[in-house]
């Protein structure tokens, strides 16, 4: 087996059985970067990272960050012109955890600017390319960290989700990636778009990494005042299955036309989930029209808040006028991209006095309903499922309309906007491209979740001989 085709776990029993070394580990990602990347472009910078010396439970194991998770001394642009030229000066909570536990960062990952998009298309430097079909995208935001995955530059990676954006490119490019409960792992040093829906997660090639990955990262941080002190175990009853489980699939989901090759992967989940023990049902969820609408007031008017300080004053880029108003207005309008542009002046519309009530008040309050409905339902079933994209991967460039890149998040949205653990693991491939399925759980519950994706990974038939997710040829 070549050593880059290998999860997390094995490499970390070669290295204990002293039957690999880190520094042969290194070079083996850094040859896959340098012959890989040029097609891929998953990567904004690749590091010269230093080899651990303590002994710990990540010890020698490579990975990569979006580029909007901080790293002292390390460039964190947000894929922006505004942040071309920032080196961060700290350690993002998740990112002093993976260094104590021993793990090597080897690059920062590109990403939808500001992660604001589903395609990388709005990276101010270049689109990360999907590596299944280098003519599509690998979605977005976290397109690079999943793109980096897929062609296995990195064992695992770490990416934000605020709408979807570890959950879609991991969908379109064949790889599991998972949104943890919001207020589980610290966003001190993540780059903020929407305060109330970011969450870090990370994207593997197992679920058994998936755990392993989260067990390191969450957990209570005085840096961030919305995380949780509660104690789990995601790798305990991982293996546990899911006899007696009930899963709802809402009519919401299944109302607009879905595209012939995820319909046939949901039959294909639904079929796993009833031969495991599991039991499949259809429910009305009618509040979950409106999450696309909801969605984009509040996440808009939350970046709109949170991107004000991108003034050329403080740091980043500083477009020199005669007068300060003009400062701000020049660095702005040079340094921040069309998408970004678009969402500030979509969220200060909403947030002005004039049309605060129609729109963003109106919207914290439906909110509250999707959140209220969604958690009715688990108290009947143990999980809701569906599509992670109601599309395959598209082309890079073929999609012109915003709408259209919006709609895509319209299974990935609901657990952000109730702050529920989801998680996208790939079930099949259509004409060469992947297509993910989504598991969606109770706040808290997310051992369960990637216990259930556990017993679907289990079941899959797209696995090789050895039991891993197929790999792009290159």
């Amino acid at each position: 087996m070549e050593i880059y085709k290998l999860t997390v776990e094995e490499l970390l029993t070669l290295f204990r059985d002293g039957k690999l070394k880190v520094e042969e580990v290194i070079n083996v990602f850094k040859e896959r970067i340098n012959k890989i990347d040029e097609n891929v472009k998953a990567f904004i910078s690749v590091l010269e990272p230093d080899t651990p010396e303590i002994d710990a439970k990540l010890s020698g194991i490579p990975y990569a960050l979006k580029d909007n998770i901080l790293a002292k001394g390390t460039r964190t642009t947000c894929a922006s012109k505004i942040l071309e030229n920032y080196f961060s000066v700290y350690d993002a909570t998740v990112t002093k955890k993976l260094k104590d536990s021993g793990a090597i960062l080897i690059g920062k990952t590109n990403l939808d600017e500001f992660a604001m998009g589903s395609s990388t298309e709005n990276s101010a430097f270049f689109t990360t390319r999907n590596p299944w079909d280098l003519s599509r995208i690998a979605g977005g935001s976290s397109g690079g960290s999943a793109a980096a995955v897929a062609c296995r530059e990195v064992p695992f990676s770490l990416g934000s989700d605020t709408g979807g954006s570890v959950r879609l490119p991991a969908a379109f490019c064949g790889v599991i990636g998972f949104k943890p409960s919001y207020g589980l792992v610290s966003r001190y040093g993540l780059v903020a778009f929407g305060s109330s829906l970011d969450q870090i997660g990370p994207i593997t090639h197992s679920v058994r990494d998936t755990a392993l990955i989260t067990q390191l990262i969450y957990g209570k941080d005085p840096n961030d005042s919305t995380t949780v002190d509660i104690e789990l175990d995601f790798l305990r009853d991982i293996e546990e299955g899911m006899p007696g489980m009930k899963f709802a699939l809402p009519k919401q989901f299944l109302e607009d036309t879905l595209d012939d090759e995820i319909a046939n992967a949901l039959k294909k989940l639904i079929k796993i989930l009833e031969s495991n023990g599991g039991k499949v049902e259809e429910v009305d969820i009618p509040s979950l029209k409106y999450v696309v609408a909801v969605y984009y007031i509040i996440a808009p008017a939350e970046a709109s808040s949170n991107l004000a300080r991108y003034d050329g004053i403080k740091y980043g880029l500083r477009s020199k006028k005669e007068d300060l108003n003009s400062t701000y207005i020049s660095t702005r309008g040079e340094g921040f991209g069309e998408e970004v542009i678009r969402r500030i002046m979509l969220g200060t519309f909403t947030l002005s006095a004039a049309y605060y009530d129609a729109y963003f008040d109106k919207a914290q309050k439906v909110r509250t309903i999707i959140k209220n409905s969604l958690n009715e339902i688990f108290e009947k079933y143990d999980a809701i499922i569906s599509p992670t994209s109601p599309v395959v991967a598209p082309k890079i460039g073929e999609i012109k309309d915003p709408l259209t890149y919006y709609l895509m998040d319209l299974y990935t949205i609901p657990a952000n906007l109730a702050g529920l653990p989801a998680v996208s693991i790939p079930i099949d491939f259509q004409n060469g491209l992947p297509i993910g399925i989504q598991i969606m759980g109770k706040r808290f519950e997310d051992p369960k979740v990637l216990r259930i994706a556990r017993s679907v990974e289990k079941a899959l038939d797209i696995l090789d001989e050895t039991g891993h997710l197929p790999v792009p040829e290159f």
